[in-house]
């Protein structure tokens, strides 16, 4: 049996910053800003945006999709990777979290390759499946209401090229996933876990990186 997780502790978690992730001024200043926000822990951490932008750069995207934008430090992480016209569809509810996010975003020069859609993401993404782009876009990025994730990430399927790829955020949920699910947000990051590794559509890794993200390549 290969060894288990690293333990990261406070040390390490610091040494693998200052080793890999190479921010834009914009980027810490947003994280600084999101700190004293309701619900500040949502936002995702330096090394995962960093991860992030290497496999947007890696697939060479220009359309991604981002479903729960809190903030905005995903979609800032993902607007630099992408070239000058590649734009992010940013789905959330909540207007008044994306505000924080807008001025950062102004200041990386890229608030224009963000698209907010404020409204149900489901009815977002149907809206372009309806309008013809299935196939059309290279990224997916879910980190919204767990008992929705089913739905996100079959509508990504069929929006996604051949070979693009969806990144799934807290698959592993501080654990719960692997004991008996308490509530309903576990049982239904439980069910597409299962579904997921099952998924003969997809190519498949769940990397335990922050909260856990899994990578599915739609083959």
């Amino acid at each position: 049996m290969p060894s288990r997780f690293l333990p990261l502790d406070e040390t390490l978690f610091r040494y693998v910053l200052d080793h890999s992730v190479r921010e834009h001024p914009a980027q810490v200043a947003l994280r600084e800003a999101t700190q004293d926000q309701p619900h500040a822990g949502m936002q995702i951490s330096p090394d995962q945006g960093q991860l992030m932008a290497l496999l947007v750069r890696l697939l060479g995207a220009r359309r991604t999709i981002e479903i729960g934008v809190y903030t905005g430090y995903s979609a800032l992480c993902v607007a630099l990777a992408l070239p000058e016209d590649g734009r992010v569809l940013a789905c959330d509810i909540n207007e008044d979290y994306v505000r924080v996010g807008r001025p950062h975003w102004q200041a990386a020069g890229v608030a224009h390759k963000i698209q907010v859609q404020i409204g149900p993401a489901l009815k977002t993404l149907d809206a372009r499946l309806d309008a013809g782009e299935a196939g059309q876009y290279d990224f997916a990025f879910i980190d919204a209401d767990k008992t929705g994730y089913d739905g996100y990430y079959e509508r990504c399927l069929r929006l996604l090229r051949p070979g693009g790829l969806v990144a799934i955020d807290n698959v592993l949920w501080s654990g719960s996933v692997a004991r008996p699910a308490q509530d309903a947000d576990t049982a239904a990051l439980q069910a597409l876990n299962d579904k997921l590794h099952a998924d003969a559509r997809i190519d498949i890794a769940m990397v335990a990186i922050s909260d856990g993200i899994t990578l599915a390549r739609k083959r």
